[in-house]
């Protein structure tokens, strides 16, 4: 999938983007370390993040997980990631992940990015179903997900477990395609 908008572009996550990418995590540890510790584990160092890009591309490649950039125009450096996973090709489901960096927050990119994404899963890959699971303190996550009218379905009781955290509740939004 590949998308422009006038702002930024949405394209595969590929073997040039290493040193951006490790970049952006490093930089914003702090902002993605609740919710994101297995993609930061996995981006330590520059050559962790060559790795990471590697197994990303072999999941592309198997159809097991699609995972995307979005990059501003004019710098060309990743603002964010979008991760298609959890793809259950019999159910025809996947889970949307995301995330932004900091100085990218709040431009209405990622909610743009979701909608591109969405369509791509529903026309190319003919999905029927894709879910977004955020925490109910992350209001940023679900004003994403509302704003591309995923609809609230459920509370996932301790769905997910931060480092050092004691396991988390976290909300359940889905989309159908029409």
């Amino acid at each position: 999938m590949n998308y422009s908008s006038d702002t930024f572009y949405v394209e595969p996550l590929n073997f040039d983007d290493a040193l951006n990418l490790n970049k952006l995590l490093v930089s914003n540890t702090e902002h993605f370390k609740r919710y994101l510790p297995k993609t930061l584990s996995e981006n330590r160092t520059l050559e962790s993040t060559k790795s990471y890009i590697f197994k990303r591309d072999g999941y592309m490649k198997s159809k097991l997980e699609y995972t995307f950039t979005i990059k501003d125009k004019h710098s060309k450096n990743i603002a964010g990631l979008i991760i298609l996973k959890a793809i259950d090709w019999d159910k025809k489901k996947a889970e949307l992940a995301y995330c932004i960096g900091k100085p990218f927050e709040g431009k209405g990119w990622m909610s743009e990015a979701i909608q591109a994404t969405s369509r791509f899963a529903f026309q190319e890959l003919k999905l029927e179903k894709l879910q977004i699971i955020s925490h109910k303190s992350n209001m940023a996550s679900i004003k994403v997900a509302v704003k591309n009218n995923f609809v609230w379905q459920k509370t996932l009781k301790e769905e997910f477990t931060p480092i050092g955290e004691a396991p988390l509740d976290m909300e359940l939004y889905e989309l159908f395609a029409q």
